[in-house]
């Protein structure tokens, strides 16, 4: 019998309403672990080449881990891949909360989607059994109404359900799937994948739990994590969520402000993780925000989760929509010069309620108030909208725009780089994007190896598919352990990006990758600071799935999945040239610890070469070499280029 998944992914095909169960071997599932690299391997196999983004084509396939739906913190992950209607490339996010521990007790370890519905329909899955109801009932309604709705039309309150939104609905190159009214597959635009398919939903419900294994050696590694949570780095998250990281990102020069203009911003205090406990944060008026405004994900320890509740003034959320992270606080916050923390938290319940990601929202409005405070925008292109840094009403009011794609926010629905294309006058160089995707809040000026990683990328620049930085400077000191598991073992110069960091880049991103696949927390499980380091991540793998994995064979995973998405780049046209840094990246920065910071074009050229080098990549191109792959046993994705 396998132990720790089904053996079982849902095929789906919405033009015919056929459903099939494929049944693939147990070396399949060792070979892919689940996640990112199951996703992406039928993404690879069943999307042709140049196929339109939001046609019928594009292949959706979710996938969740080996792991999932164990009692071990961190384990509640899902992850989607589809062609990016953002990027036009490769498209792969991830989200946690109930959905991915309930798909699983469903029944399946993977759904792959193709075709598209001639009418809105929400795909019903339930101990093993799956089928299509009509959902035009369902459509151009708020994700809070949807679940809301699907939870009185089965009856069952605990049922869970991933949906697209209006914003997916209506084509929002950056929407994204949204489950438990708060929990998002932000990144690369899948909520518009599977609003073109007119998939409204997929609601999951089941009792089919998965073997484990060595169950005494699971219990012990997932009773290790709650007792050591209060000694650890990731603590403070507990308390704060994320958002703890503002201060200290402020402090470092490292807060993109004013459109990346700045690394800090005077209203940094007002936006903070402290002033959201101290404020906003449910039950925080009575004193009772430890209880009330934190939230989780299935099984987990840290409960990092932000629960807001706004019920006076002009900018109103309510809990079920949870609160602002990290990267929504700054996007929403110190990209567009706005302090105002109830005003991020609207921001917020809107792209919750229509389903966006809420970086490229965020950073596209940033890029706007740019231009316009540049005067390269007027009033007269943004329907009477003053959109001058700092203007809490108008970024908000652009926010709902952008989701229901009216007026102005009919053109920023495209995201940033699509609208200055569009736009012209000057606009594009004042885009903060790689392969059309909005940079999140972490600035390349202060942590160099991340700008090579925002640059390679397969799916754009992305703050979590890679060690930060100070990791290996500073903070190596302390995790000098965990990172030897790996293989670094070599302290860097800050703000240095020698050969050494390069390959630290590439290492972690690996290691990452392979997370994305064994679909676990970033939060919970890593080579640093993390809750559980790489060993711990290992011995969780084998007592679920009893095998006798190795952390060689782990990392190649995570190796092969970057590998099998920067070929599907590679049949979509993409090169070394497409692998670039904003023109704003180059451009010297003002104020704080940061001021005169840039990152320089011909540091990246040359941290390209050694990375693509140590990588089996052709220099030249950038594209994955013959060799390269079939040593991944991936002969077949060659022989496809």
């Amino acid at each position: 019998m396998p132990y720790g998944y089904h053996g079982k992914i849902l095929h789906v095909d919405l033009t015919s309403g056929a459903i099939e169960i494929e049944q693939p071997p147990e070396e399949f599932y060792r070979f892919y672990l689940g996640g990112s690299a199951m996703a992406t391997h039928y993404v690879l196999k069943h999307t042709p080449a140049h196929a339109d983004q939001l046609g019928p084509e594009n292949t959706l396939a979710l996938a969740v881990g080996v792991v999932t739906g164990t009692a071990v913190s961190g384990q509640s992950r899902v992850t989607a891949v589809a062609k990016s209607p953002l990027t036009d490339l490769i498209g792969d996010s991830q989200s946690g909360g109930f959905w991915p521990a309930e798909f699983k007790f469903a029944g399946f370890d993977a759904i792959v989607i193709q075709g598209a519905a001639a009418k809105p329909v929400y795909l019903w899955i339930r101990n093993g059994q799956a089928e299509l109801r009509d959902a035009s009932h369902l459509w151009g309604k708020i994700t809070g109404e949807v679940e809301d709705t699907l939870q009185a039309e089965l009856d069952d309150k605990k049922i869970e359900v991933l949906q697209c939104g209006p914003a997916g609905e209506n084509g929002v190159r950056f929407a994204a799937m949204i489950s438990m009214k708060n929990r998002a597959n932000g990144r690369t635009g899948m909520g518009a994948v599977m609003g073109s398919k007119k998939l409204k939903a997929i609601v999951v419900r089941g009792k089919n739990r998965p073997a484990i294994a060595d169950p005494a050696g699971f219990k012990e590694i997932a009773r290790w994590g709650p007792a050591n949570l209060a000694d650890s780095d990731v603590a403070g998250m507990g308390k704060y969520g994320t958002a703890e990281v503002v201060m200290g990102q402020q402090k470092s020069g490292g807060l993109p402000t004013y459109n990346w203009n700045s690394g800090v911003f005077d209203g940094a205090e007002a936006i903070s993780g402290e002033t959201m406990y101290d404020t906003i944060l449910r039950g925080a008026a009575e004193g009772k925000q430890d209880r009330q405004g934190r939230d989780t994900c299935y099984a987990c320890t840290v409960r990092c989760k932000r629960v807001v509740q706004i019920t006076e003034g002009p900018f109103l959320a309510e809990h079920e929509y949870g609160g602002p992270e990290y990267e929504t606080l700054a996007t929403f916050g110190s990209y567009c010069g706005v302090s105002d923390l109830t005003a991020v938290a609207r921001a917020n319940q809107l792209c919750n309620e229509y389903g966006m990601d809420t970086i490229s929202c965020g950073a596209t409005i940033a890029w706007a108030f740019d231009s316009f405070d540049q005067g390269l925008l007027t009033t007269e292109d943004t329907g009477g909208l003053e959109l001058d840094f700092g203007n809490a009403a108008a970024m908000a009011q652009l926010t709902e725009m952008i989701g229901k794609r009216e007026g102005f926010g009919d053109v920023l629905a495209d995201g940033s780089a699509r609208a200055a294309e569009r736009i012209g006058r000057g606009t594009e160089a004042l885009v903060v994007t790689t392969k059309k995707q909005e940079l999140p809040a972490h600035m390349p000026q202060v942590k160099r190896s991340l700008g090579l990683i925002y640059a390679v990328n397969p799916y754009g620049a992305d703050h979590q598919s890679s060690e930060h930085d100070g990791t290996y400077e500073g903070g190596f000191k302390w995790y000098k352990d965990r990172l030897a598991l790996i293989g670094l073992t070599e302290k860097q110069e800050k703000y240095s990006l020698t050969d050494e960091k390069v390959r630290f880049a590439l290492v972690t991103e690996q290691f990452y990758s392979m997370l994305n696949s064994a679909n676990v927390c970033q939060f919970v499980f890593g080579p640093s600071w993390h809750l559980y380091g790489p060993d711990q991540l290992l011995e969780t793998v084998r007592a679920v799935t009893g095998w006798d994995v190795t952390m060689d064979e782990l990392q190649t995973i995570g190796e092969r999945t970057l590998n099998l998405q920067r070929a599907f780049n590679a049949r979509e046209g993409l090169t070394r040239d497409g692998d670039k840094l904003p023109q704003k990246m180059s451009k010297a920065l003002k104020g704080g610890r940061s001021d005169g910071f840039h990152f320089s074009p011909e540091a990246l050229e040359k941290a390209k070469d050694t990375y693509y080098a140590l990588s089996g990549w052709d220099v030249a191109t950038g594209i994955p070499t013959r060799e390269k792959l079939e040593a991944l046993g991936l002969s077949w994705v060659a022989d496809s280029l």
